[in-house]
């Protein structure tokens, strides 16, 4: 099948992209620093979001074009297949970070590769920006995790605070890019 990646506009964000977009996962297992060393502990749940969801990450996507930032969404026959953001904001000690803020693929499409050309469309876009690192607060979740190892990420060699607070439980990684 062929899957077609553009860039959005704020104008394309709206709650009918979402319409057949399916943000599921079961969780069994995550990863947890204990002692500073990462283990897997059994953690089930299921994460299925709904309208309020949906709502809040349209209000999130569009901030982030209207801050300079980007979003990238994957079409297979008329319908998303997924779509990765990252934000204009440069931080870290040496100013070294962008951070992917967020890359989902709809539970159908999931092991297919569009996720892997969502990431590397945002790595190319942080490039061109003079970025040296992505910075990403990730779900936890070992197949979430997984995803990440595969493209090459690692754990952040600088914690950003802010990102900690909000998702406590997420792995901070990078990729260098």
């Amino acid at each position: 099948m062929n899957t077609d990646f553009i860039r959005l506009t704020d104008n394309m964000i709206n709650m009918e992209l979402f319409s057949d977009f399916h943000r599921h996962q079961v969780v069994t297992k995550c990863h947890r620093k204990i002692n500073g060393e990462w283990v897997v502990i059994d953690n089930p749940f299921v994460e299925d979001w709904g309208e309020k969801e949906f709502e809040y990450l349209v209000q999130c996507l569009k901030n982030t074009v209207e801050t300079g930032g980007i979003v990238y969404r994957a079409f297979q026959n008329s319908k998303l297949a997924g779509l990765a953001s990252a934000e204009n904001t440069f931080f870290g000690s040496r100013g070294q970070y962008l951070e992917l803020s967020c890359i989902h693929v709809t539970e159908e499409l999931r092991d297919k590769g569009i996720g892997k050309k969502l990431f590397r469309l945002i790595c190319e876009w942080a490039i061109e920006k003079g970025a040296e690192r992505l910075y990403i607060s990730a779900h936890s979740s070992v197949e979430s995790q997984s995803f990440y190892k595969a493209m090459g990420c690692t754990e952040a060699e600088e914690y950003s605070p802010v990102h900690v607070e909000n998702e406590p439980c997420d792995c901070q990684l990078e990729y260098v890019l």
